[in-house]
């Protein structure tokens, strides 16, 4: 809830710092954008940058731009338009996981209790009260950062909880402060994670980078022009955020045990309905054979992908952002009349490419820094 109510304040503001943005700074942001992927997946960094090229490559299938030459297309009309999001959506994450679950048939599949659920009492609310506020701000201003997302941030909740805390001893034995801390950093993410996506186009996080290929599908365009040419979806979000966190207060309370109960259905029965609904939203986008071929094609890349220790979401998040990337690129070349050298004299363009060769070579060379300091020391 707090972190809605700061999107609801940010997103506004951010969205009408950049409303004067040139194409330029479109580009130079998207660049930026690009050069997260790094740190978005859970595979090493040179691992997502490789599966986040992949998606950029895909974003370039279909007709340029400029030039209206069709490229990657071998033959099928149907791919002028280039790969649609959702297809691919659907195959790395859903089809993609269906096959690696299918490979875990052989483990053993063990029964749990289902008990009562005990809630909180005064006594631990009034306890961990400053930790949930300490956190949700954390949690907040890591989802605004792009690339970062609610796994960072539930660690260093985690971390600034054990820190602040009375009794750290008490940490990984179950300590209320521990969870309240990392659940209250994740959650506070996903507010976070949306105030670059619907003021900048730019998604904070894997779950934000399927909403905006959402948007996008229904024709709406986060960025700043969303807040003066749709500005009533754009506070429908909000409000729908809002409650959709209040009530899920209530949901969480009172369906968590019967939610729970779908891990005892036979996948047996549960898979064919999953790959069913998968395949009929792949088709029912646009009605076409080729977007169900997508989604089975993308579903074994992304099996593949997992299987050998590569990242989905940074594909996925190169995928959206690739599109962007060739428009704004091509709109600044004719903006400077193919003066591309220009784009880094103005200030805002060049911050950002400065963010970017920061953000791709800074944790190399701050490695290279720490390890200079443990030789000394060691030496010492």
């Amino acid at each position: 809830i707090i972190s809605v109510i700061c999107l609801m304040l940010a997103a506004p503001l951010l969205a009408r710092m950049a409303y004067n943005f040139a194409p330029p700074e479109y580009f130079a942001l998207t660049v930026f954008g690009i050069s997260m992927l790094a740190t978005i997946g859970d595979g090493t960094p040179l691992k997502n940058i490789i599966a986040g090229a992949l998606g950029v490559l895909l974003a370039t299938v279909g007709k340029d731009l400029l030039t209206t030459v069709e490229r990657f297309t071998f033959g099928f009309n149907e791919l002028s338009e280039g790969i649609g999001f959702v297809p691919v959506m659907i195959g790395i994450f859903g089809i993609s996981e269906l096959l690696v679950q299918a490979e875990q048939l052989q483990g053993e599949r063990k029964l749990i209790e289902m008990k009562a659920i005990k809630l909180p009492s005064r006594e631990d609310y009034r306890r961990v009260w400053k930790t949930i506020l300490r956190s949700s701000g954390i949690g907040t201003f890591i989802g605004i950062l792009p690339a970062e997302g609610a796994t960072v941030a539930s660690m260093i909740g985690y971390n600034e909880a054990r820190r602040w805390s009375k009794t750290p001893e008490e940490f990984g034995k179950g300590a209320i402060e521990g969870i309240a801390g990392s659940e209250a950093a994740n959650n506070a993410a996903t507010g976070g994670a949306m105030v670059p996506t619907l003021a900048l186009g730019i998604p904070g996080s894997p779950t934000a980078a399927v909403i905006l290929a959402g948007l996008m599908i229904h024709g709406l365009q986060p960025g700043p022009t969303m807040f003066t040419e749709q500005a009533e979806f754009a506070y429908a979000i909000f409000w729908a955020m809002l409650l959709v966190n209040i009530t899920f207060i209530f949901v969480g309370l009172f369906g968590a045990k019967i939610f729970a109960r779908v891990t005892f259905v036979p996948v047996q029965i549960l898979w064919p309905i999953v790959f069913t609904f998968s395949i009929v939203g792949a088709y029912a986008l646009d009605q076409s054979m080729l977007d169900v071929y997508i989604a089975l094609a993308s579903g074994v890349i992304g099996y593949f992908m997992r299987r050998f220790g590569y990242s989905v979401v940074p594909l996925a998040i190169g995928l959206i952002l690739g599109g962007m990337l060739e428009k704004r690129l091509g709109q600044s070349l004719i903006m400077l009349d193919d003066q591309w050298w220009l784009m880094f004299a103005r200030p805002l363009s060049l911050l950002f490419f400065v963010l970017t060769i920061l953000a791709l070579f800074g944790p190399f060379f701050w490695r290279l820094f720490t390890q200079r300091d443990s030789i000394n020391s060691t030496g010492k």
